[in-house]
């Protein structure tokens, strides 16, 4: 799973990749600093990974993870190349979702002015402003696609034809101004889905808006994260407050100081933790497991997705040589303790080709090569 950072400059994304990464000191508060992407691996928080822990012995827990890009602040004129602005799109096209950061605080934590780039704070400004240049490069790559597209599909062949068809479905939309997610409904045909893959299309993918935060507004009630949420829900996206800033300072600290700066702050858990649910949530995946004495790790699949798929995940020839799953759930684990005991209550399920997964399986799939 890997996501794509994009905000204004200023807006709290450095801090923000660096509080998902404990990527160490700032960023330089510059737009265009440099041409080459921070890229991160996150792993999400998944308290089902100590609770198998409590049952099985191991040497070592791998948790699932979210691949981070986070390219450097967009501004207007960024699709024309403004600040090199191409050049940092192009980092995130084949990245599954879009992490959208918008500045919903005047001030920064502890007072600091932090100048925006328009001269004010308005997040419905700004992420119309990002909205439209992500938009105006994605109307770029379909109209220098179109002319090429129409020879090859003098051809006749199906796989032309579908790409010729989609590009003209997206170009109306794109010059509408309207994103292209605005016709991922009329998308349906295998071969329009594959083309659709390969064009990249930055305003094709899913967008979890970050509603940057100060520590007076940890969950997000003020008047301008309120706008957000209502854009959010309006283009069916999903919206999450972080304070960045104080995020960061967690990752900083060890697990009982940590626990102690939550307590003060009124706080469950960090942020960052609702954040991966979120982007779980909005990509449609869920996790398994597998577990054994040399490790526990989870596993990232889309809902819906097939016991051989799932073992895919683990290895290609799992996939390929699948002949069936044995499976019991993280809460069976809870409630008889061992394997043993969960075989003999008759809770151990073997599954075949055709079994969906469900969140929170555990695994140990049998293949053939």
């Amino acid at each position: 799973m890997e996501a794509g950072i994009v905000g204004l400059p200023n807006v709290g994304k450095s801090t923000l990749f660096n509080a998902l990464t404990r990527a160490g000191a700032l960023a330089a508060n510059y737009p265009f600093a440099t041409k080459d992407p921070n890229v991160g691996v996150v792993p999400l928080p998944d308290p089902r990974l100590e609770i198998i822990r409590g049952y099985i012995q191991t040497e070592r827990i791998v948790p699932a993870a979210l691949r981070v890009v986070d390219i450097a602040g967009l501004v207007r004129g960024a699709s024309k190349g403004e600040g090199m602005g191409n050049q940092f799109l192009s980092h995130i096209r084949e990245t599954d979702a879009i992490l959208h950061v918008v500045r919903c605080f005047e001030k920064a934590p502890g007072g600091e002015e932090i100048l925006h780039v328009d001269g004010g704070v308005d997040p419905i400004r700004d992420a119309d402003t990002i909205d439209m240049e992500l938009i105006l490069a994605d109307l770029q790559t379909v109209e220098s696609a179109l002319p090429r597209a129409e020879r090859a599909a003098r051809s006749r062949e199906p796989e032309a034809m579908a790409r010729l068809a989609l590009l003209q479905k997206l170009a109306p939309v794109l010059n509408e101004g309207k994103p292209a997610r605005g016709a991922l409904g009329s998308i349906t045909e295998p071969e329009q889905v594959k083309a659709l893959k390969g064009l990249g299309l930055i305003t094709a993918k899913k967008v979890l808006y970050v509603m940057n935060v100060d520590d007076t507004d940890v969950e997000g009630k003020g008047p301008l994260c309120q706008k957000i949420r209502a854009r959010a829900a309006g283009e069916g996206a999903l919206a999450v407050p972080v304070c960045a800033r104080l995020e960061e300072e967690l990752g900083a600290l060890d697990e009982a100081d940590r626990d102690v700066m939550l307590k003060d702050m009124g706080l469950a858990e960090p942020a960052l933790a609702a954040l991966a649910r979120a982007a779980y949530t909005l990509l449609g995946l869920q996790s398994f497991y597998t577990a054994g004495p040399k490790e526990i790790r989870a596993w990232t699949v889309p809902i819906g997705a097939k016991a051989p798929q799932a073992a895919g995940v683990i290895h290609t020839d799992f996939e390929k040589g699948f002949i069936r799953a044995e499976i019991y759930s993280v809460g069976d684990l809870e409630k008889f303790h061992t394997e043993k005991a969960i075989r003999e209550a008759g809770k151990l399920r073997v599954e075949g080709k055709e079994y969906v997964m469900r969140d929170a399986d555990v695994c140990h799939f049998l293949f053939n090569v």
